[in-house]
């Protein structure tokens, strides 16, 4: 789970600001096609998945990402965007991702899940404390992986213990996730102009400095390494 941060107060723009309404309508847009590949991605890892009752943990975990979806897109209509065309700029950054770490088996598929897209949700989070409560809220509840992450470390941990070659494996390919995830947040924000006013202070005061920036920077990199030491692994 990401690390607890203090939410700034919340901003004096409101959603009939056209600039803010853009980047709330651009980051749940992204995270919802991030629930939603999400949900694809489990659905094959449930597929790989040696036992029944590790198949049926994996399709309860793709449920809840979709039904994240369908919280997601049900704000969106309200805010009078189909999701099918706000999600479509940043399907091409989400698939990459996916092309681009492909798990090599079961145990590849569940620390992506755990370790590569939490990067991209916790960068996400840090963007929603910069948006009103009512936004805030649900992004913090479309990223939640508390259960999730529970079930992946109990498999994971057990893997470790009875073979530590897997773990030795697991922390090369955590260090690639955190590294290929880190780059897709970053060129998903630079190339949004909605997202970015959302999160980098333009001198009303709300957003992040530069000196912010480089903390949250060091945030995401510090809940990466939690992850990877809650699995005795070196991040």
């Amino acid at each position: 789970m990401s690390e607890p941060v203090t939410p700034d107060p919340s901003p004096s723009r409101t959603i009939e600001d056209e600039t803010y309404r853009a980047g709330v309508i651009d980051l749940l847009s992204v995270i919802a096609y991030g629930e939603l590949s999400g949900a694809f991605a489990t659905v094959a890892d449930a597929a790989r998945a040696p036992r029944l009752d590790h198949k049926l943990a994996l399709a309860r975990m793709a449920r809840g990402d979709f039904d994240h979806y369908e919280q997601l897109a049900g704000r969106l209509r309200d805010l009078g965007v189909e999701p099918e065309d706000s999600m479509q700029p940043f399907t091409a950054a989400i698939d990459e991702w996916h092309r681009r770490t492909p798990p090599a088996d079961w145990y590849e598929g569940l620390m992506k899940a755990y370790a590569g897209a939490a990067i991209a949700t916790d960068f996400y989070s840090e963007i929603a404390r910069y948006v009103d409560p009512e936004t805030r809220s649900l992004v913090e509840r479309a990223v939640d992986s508390d259960e999730q992450d529970a079930f992946i470390m109990s498999v994971l941990s057990d893997a470790i213990a009875a073979d530590p070659r897997v773990g030795s494996r697991l922390a090369l390919w955590g260090r690639r996730l955190v590294g290929e995830a880190l780059s897709q947040a970053q060129r998903v924000a630079v190339t949004h102009d909605g997202l970015t006013a959302l999160l980098v202070d333009d001198g009303s005061g709300v957003g992040a400095d530069l000196a912010e920036l480089t903390r949250m920077f060091e945030r995401l990199t510090s809940n990466h390494t939690r992850r990877m030491e809650a699995l005795g692994l070196t991040a």
